[in-house]
């Protein structure tokens, strides 16, 4: 494949997940990787596309989030993608050795760990030491506000300071002037994070 194809491609894969025709545009970004294995766009975007296919809501808001910041800064864009879609990203492979038999019965093992049933994990155990186990196992599934707000609250207060910043970024950038987003981002620069890091 010449790199006019690669970008060809890459072009319409975009074209088609931005029509919601994302088995298409999942196998267009696969294609690039065939010949393109470090391409970190077409890896981002089967990623992306594969989330879509999944019924994940984020996915389609995630992918134009990807576009706008690709206008800015194509490579860096690429970075930040693939750190958001890797904390969201779910193996399960190390959950098993954390969490006891009755409450692995709650877990949706291909979509993740409900916030509701990772809260009441927490009531047992420490938050910091069940989410670094989990962390890179699983995604915790949000379903509504109130819940998003009280795990970046919890983020904040067990040091998880980097991944707190990412996820508030996101959440000001979409809803600008929420005094609750307000509020957690104060109390993060409290503790030494700033939109300006």
């Amino acid at each position: 494949m010449s790199r006019i194809g690669k970008f060809k491609i890459l072009t319409r894969a975009k074209e088609n997940f931005a029509s919601a025709n994302f088995e298409t545009a999942m196998n267009q970004f696969a294609e690039v990787l065939q010949y393109y294995p470090n391409s970190q766009e077409a890896y981002n975007g089967v990623i992306l596309s594969e989330m879509a296919m999944s019924g994940e809501s984020g996915a389609e808001a995630l992918f134009d989030y990807y576009e706008i910041l690709q206008i800015e800064n194509r490579d860096e864009a690429d970075m930040i993608m693939s750190d958001i879609l890797q904390n969201m990203d779910s193996t399960l492979d190390k959950i098993g050795e954390l969490l006891s038999k009755p409450l692995i019965d709650k877990i949706e093992y291909e979509d993740g760990i409900l916030y509701s049933d990772f809260k009441e994990i927490v009531k047992e155990r420490d938050f910091k030491e069940v989410f670094e186990n989990i962390m890179f196992s699983t995604r915790v599934i949000i379903t509504s506000k109130s819940d998003f707000l009280d795990f970046l609250d919890n983020l904040i207060e067990n040091d998880f300071k980097t991944m707190a910043f990412t996820y508030l970024e996101n959440a000001i950038n979409t809803y600008p002037s929420d005094k609750l987003l307000q509020e957690l981002l104060v109390k993060l620069s409290d503790k030494g994070e700033t939109l300006e890091n």
